[in-house]
């Protein structure tokens, strides 16, 4: 048997080459190709048959001297991996990472062993944890708030309104699993008199849930047969189950007639439920610890929060694990002492920051029968961060509304002190400047305001049909004259479809999306913009040639703000309200809007809006 293994270990190492998900380059030392596998035939797009014998023209000419010293590297030094480019057979460029090793016969290396796979799933998973905790961030300020009560009713009904609030639901409840059966105990936007009603676990979208070992869900069938789906118009039911203690303890209801949630709406359902448990959980514990001592610690040990309690004297006699691990202090460390942070007035609220740098929120409350004091405590950390990212926002609008402010003030008051020592075309130039940047300030807040009300979901916009042609010859008239290293072209069909929608939106769309094309492209190129009619609908492009959007920023770019922390692009001025308008109001009529990278470089920027009856 030895020797039969001994003697088929070249068929092994070609199988299990052949089988690797990762594309295997073996070249030798003058990067001749002498194995080309099957992986990497897929995602090169040369075939090992291409390949052998000669140098795999995958490497960028811009790299080919970094490339050439990483082998150097590898050869004196051993096994590199870097993170870098390549090329496929169609001119696409990959981002890869790379194992590069040495390929030694003896103590001689005779060639290098490389090994490639795509970084974009590295880029993916990265990018889902940055926006979750952004989602987090989000709802801080509500968990926050949640925690801050301890009365469960209280705590319950912001839990509802809160769902709201985030989820964009019409209405919301949270029902409490009560061994077999159900009980709606909070109500948002529902009939106050459904509160307290009952109905069978086993029949349940709970139960259904339950079944399926998920934590959310949505639901979209049978919806009439639920006691409390008191809402008019309702289609689909997005359901987020709250544990205490890895125990199922109830459930959130979204309700949604309205609009028709997603992926975000469940992410945050998920997250607010989870929160829920929580906040839920600890009202429920400090309720019991003040009506039965005896089940004190094992409420104290399970809570998520920390908890303390004090003496009359204020020293710590219960110090609950979650307590240790927010403040680094462990209970043999603090009990008979004072607690390691300052303590709020009972039924008031305080934040405190510890040496390590975590922010705490304490509350407190005094047991009137004992004369104890009960602190719960939480990690607001990230509360915190949010905070300054509101800050940066707020000094980010405040430069841009005191850049114009500063001019308009100094043209003015060069009018005021010397209108008769100026020429008619001075006077007439300052008076200029004066009207274009009230213009740039009215800009600014019709932005800000726009912004406002489209996360509010208060855009309000007509839908009928207009000529979308005229549109977008009046939005590109004169734009050739805007600047002298830009070229405008448009391209519109002989009887473009009428669309549907709404004209000053579609005017304030296509402004901004042509603002966008010359303020990216600094060094001037061309901007060309096109429509065509598809399927059911019209598509309008506008094209640049400009700085380009890293794929990771090509959805991020239509959130709100995101300029604000947007790196370098940040040289470009604005407050980050404009594309979230775009996509708003293109949304707001039926549409939408997408941004896409365009192989010569530069932006494509995608407005799809539903096609009328008219002009074709």
């Amino acid at each position: 048997m030895g020797d039969e293994w001994a003697g088929s270990d070249d068929e092994l190492a070609r199988a299990a080459l052949a089988c690797s998900p990762n594309a295997v380059v073996v070249v030798d030392r003058d990067q001749s190709v002498l194995l080309w596998n099957e992986a990497a035939e897929r995602l090169f797009g040369w075939t090992a048959e291409d390949m052998l014998g000669r140098r795999a023209p995958i490497v960028p000419a811009e790299l080919t001297a970094e490339h050439n010293a990483v082998l150097e590297r590898v050869r004196t030094g051993g096994q590199v991996t870097l993170r870098t480019k390549r090329l496929r057979s169609d001119g696409t460029v990959l981002d890869v990472r790379v194992d590069i090793g040495a390929l030694r016969l003896g103590s001689a290396v005779a060639g290098y062993v490389c090994v490639h796979h795509l970084a974009r799933a590295d880029e993916l998973a990265r990018n889902r944890m940055a926006r979750r905790e952004r989602l987090v961030r989000r709802l801080t300020d509500v968990v926050g708030d949640i925690n801050s009560e301890l009365e469960l009713s209280a705590v319950l009904d912001r839990i509802s309104a809160s769902l709201t609030e985030l989820t964009g639901a019409d209405a919301g409840g949270f029902v409490l699993i009560e061994g077999e059966r159900l009980r709606l105990v909070s109500t948002y936007q529902l009939p106050a008199a459904i509160r307290g009603t009952t109905t069978d676990l086993r029949t349940s979208l709970v139960d259904k849930l339950l079944r399926t070992g998920k934590t959310v869900m949505l639901e979209s069938d049978g919806l009439e047969d639920l006691v409390w789906a008191r809402l008019n118009g309702l289609h689909t039911i997005a359901l987020g189950l709250a544990a205490v203690g890895g125990r199922p303890y109830g459930a959130l209801y979204a309700l949604f007639a309205q609009r028709t949630p997603g992926h975000l709406e469940l992410e945050l359902l998920e997250l607010l439920a989870g929160h829920a448990g929580i906040a839920v959980g600890n009202a429920v514990a400090y309720q019991e610890a003040v009506r039965q001592r005896a089940h004190e610690q094992a409420v104290f040990d399970a809570s998520a929060d920390g908890i303390a309690v004090l003496d009359g004297a204020g020293r710590v006699v219960r110090w609950n694990p979650a307590a240790a691990e927010l403040t680094a202090f462990s209970a043999e460390a603090v009990i008979g002492g004072p607690p390691p942070f300052p303590l709020p007035e009972p039924g008031e609220k305080g934040t405190f920051q510890m040496e390590s740098g975590r922010w705490l929120d304490v509350v407190s409350a005094r047991i009137e029968e004992t004369g104890e004091i009960v602190i719960d405590f939480r990690d607001v950390t990230t509360a915190k961060e949010l905070e300054e990212a509101k800050d940066l926002f707020l000094a980010t609008t405040s430069h841009e509304l005191r850049t114009p402010i500063t001019i308009v003030r100094g043209f003015a008051s060069t009018l005021d002190r010397r209108w008769d020592k100026m020429s008619d075309p001075e006077r007439r130039s300052a008076v200029h400047t004066i009207a274009e940047r009230a213009r740039s300030l009215g800009d600014l807040m019709d932005h800000l305001l726009l912004g406002a009300r489209a996360g509010a979901d208060e855009l309000e916009v007509r839908i009928e049909e207009f000529d979308l042609a005229e549109r977008i010859d009046a939005a590109t008239l004169g734009l050739p004259a805007l600047s002298d290293r830009h070229r405008v072209e448009v391209a519109i069909p002989d009887g473009l479809p009428y669309v549907l929608g709404d004209a000053l939106a579609t005017d304030i769309v296509l402004a901004q999306l042509l603002e966008n094309a010359f303020k990216y492209s600094p060094k001037g190129g061309l901007i060309s913009v096109a429509a065509w009619p598809e399927a059911d609908n019209v598509v309008v492009v506008v094209d640049d040639e400009g700085v380009g959007i890293a794929p990771t920023d090509r959805e991020r770019i239509f959130e709100r703000f995101v300029q604000v922390d947007s790196g370098d692009r940040r040289r470009f001025g604005g407050v980050g309200l404009g594309l979230y308008i775009v996509r708003s109001l293109a949304r707001a009529q039926g549409g939408d809007v997408s941004a896409h990278p365009r192989p010569e470089g530069g932006t494509r920027m995608r407005l799809l809006l539903r096609a009328g009856k008219g002009g074709a």
